[in-house]
């Protein structure tokens, strides 16, 4: 199974706080698709708010066998690509991952130690993660699995032997 790669660049913001505990918070706010011709930690945009920076470039890899799960993101109101940072020192991060799958998504937001934001897949992502859902999946068929009836003589021959407050005797195996 072949897997593709599709080249992005993280945009993050600074943005400040108005809260007593921190001055500041680090989020991903988008995707660019391709490589900038940017060096990482660029400034892009200054407000009395906001910083934003071009964080660097990282490659979404998708996987034949997840493409259920790209139809799932594809097929939501907003197609999102979740974007994980990593603190390598005070007040220095890294793009830790990229990924299309809201599933992994959703993982990376439940762990410890890295920023995870949803941000918007652009345009000419999402015909990238499209064209490759539809090369790659093959819908597979639910088949609910049939229990076996139970045998009213089988389970009345086990409580017989283990009966309600029944103990046994030491010499009994």
């Amino acid at each position: 199974m072949s897997t593709q790669l599709i080249s992005v660049g993280v945009v993050v913001a600074k943005r400040r706080l108005k809260g007593p505990w921190a001055s500041h918070a680090w989020l991903p706010v988008a995707v660019l698709p391709g490589l900038p011709g940017t060096a990482p930690w660029t400034r892009l945009s200054v407000s009395e708010d906001e910083e934003t920076f071009y964080a660097g470039s990282y490659e979404v890899e998708l996987h034949p066998a997840e493409t259920a799960h790209y139809g799932d993101n594809l097929a939501a109101a907003q197609p999102s690509l979740w974007v994980a940072l990593r603190e390598t020192a005070p007040e220095t991060y890294a793009v830790a991952t990229v990924t299309a799958d809201p599933y992994e998504g959703e993982s990376l937001a439940e762990g410890i130690g890295e920023i995870v934001e949803a941000v918007p897949m652009p345009p000419e992502i999402q015909a990238e993660v499209g064209a490759f859902y539809r090369a790659f999946h093959v819908e597979r068929v639910f088949h609910k699995r049939k229990r076996d009836r139970a045998d009213p003589e089988a389970l009345a021959r086990q409580g017989a032997h283990q009966g309600a407050g029944a103990r046994r005797r030491p010499d009994e195996p």
